[in-house]
């Protein structure tokens, strides 16, 4: 999972957490860092030999297959936020919303690129992603994934949803993308200098020391009780926590073996949500929150609240979830 900071705090931009992403963003900042320096080097040996800028180093809008997308998705993604439109040339919808999308990635020159994947020609890279209904259009940024919005949105709606992205790119991963002629007409501004107690938070985040994140974010919120970035931060080095030390075979053998196990369906659900699996994590707690009474069932009422905060409340998978716990409730 990646997500942090109030740039995150909309739906579009929370999705499952990752524990690699913990690793990998201090990695992406790193290599786009690299990228950056080289690409400073060959501009100031252009500019030596009187050549003119070149601008953006590679395309905005591209067509991608399973063929090409590692190199054009995954490792573009630590240099520039991969956004990634899933369409078909039956689909009506996608016909509205991918020239939005050309037109923006043109727009923001740079900033982001666009890979355009056609699920019919391309279907294993559509069931890796879980795609369910297209349009569905998701962010790869420093090798992690981004769940960003399904069916054909506004403009505005998606250049909002671009500018969070781009801020988030940046903040967590250090990844700026080009910057051709002309800059972005978005929204997007750089964000305020951080509080420094939260930006340790985010430090011991990212270096992987969850035990200290958590003590870090606690601390602010001690503080500033109402922080929704750090309520965030500790929702999420709370949940790593919890599963960095797991046996994912043997929790998920347990939680198998034992419907009624609340501790091992607990668990289990925390394994479900880091992979990725958001719909299952929650089903499971409904189901046992259904299935339980008295101390067991608050067990796990409480974590699938705080799994809720991990995900944001705005998301239609947290929706849904609620709408299911207020029936196995009352």
């Amino acid at each position: 999972m990646q997500p942090r900071n109030s740039r995150l705090n909309s739906s579009a931009l929370r999705g499952a957490v990752d524990l690699a992403a913990v690793k990998a963003a201090g990695e992406a900042a790193q290599k786009a860092e690299q990228a950056r320096a080289e690409r400073a080097r060959q501009a100031a040996a252009a500019e030596a030999d009187g050549i003119a800028p070149a601008g953006v180093p590679y395309p905005l809008v591209i067509d991608v297959t399973e063929d090409t997308f590692e190199a054009e998705v995954v490792q573009r993604s630590a240099e520039v936020p991969v956004v990634v439109d899933f369409w078909a040339e039956w689909c009506g919808p996608c016909k509205q919303l991918s020239p939005v999308l050309e037109k923006l990635a043109e727009e923001y020159a740079g900033r982001i690129v666009l890979a355009k994947i056609d699920v019919d020609a391309n279907q294993l890279i559509a069931q890796q992603f879980g795609i369910q209904g297209i349009p569905a259009v998701m962010a790869v940024v420093a090798g992690q994934l981004v769940p960003l919005f399904q069916g054909a949105e506004r403009e505005d709606n998606v250049r909002k949803i671009l500018d969070q992205l781009i801020a988030v790119a940046e903040q967590r991963f250090g990844i700026v993308g080009g910057t051709g002629e002309g800059a972005p007409v978005g929204e997007y501004a750089p964000a305020e200098p951080e509080d420094p107690a939260l930006s340790a938070a985010h430090e011991a985040l990212d270096r992987g020391d969850l035990g200290g994140a958590v003590q870090a974010y606690q601390n602010v919120l001690v503080e500033q009780p109402g922080n929704a970035e750090a309520k965030l931060g500790l929702a999420q080095a709370q949940l790593l926590h919890r599963v960095e030390s797991f046996d994912p075979q043997a929790v998920r053998t347990a939680a198998a073996a034992d419907p009624k196990d609340v501790a091992a369906q607990l668990d289990a659900a925390d394994l479900d949500l880091v992979g990725g699996h958001v719909e299952d994590a929650f089903g499971r707690l409904v189901d046992t929150v259904g299935r339980t009474a008295g101390e067991d069932r608050d067990a796990a009422r409480v974590r699938l609240l705080e799994l809720f905060e991990v995900i944001g409340p705005e998301d239609p998978r947290v929706t849904a979830a609620r709408g299911a716990l207020a029936r196995v409730l009352f």
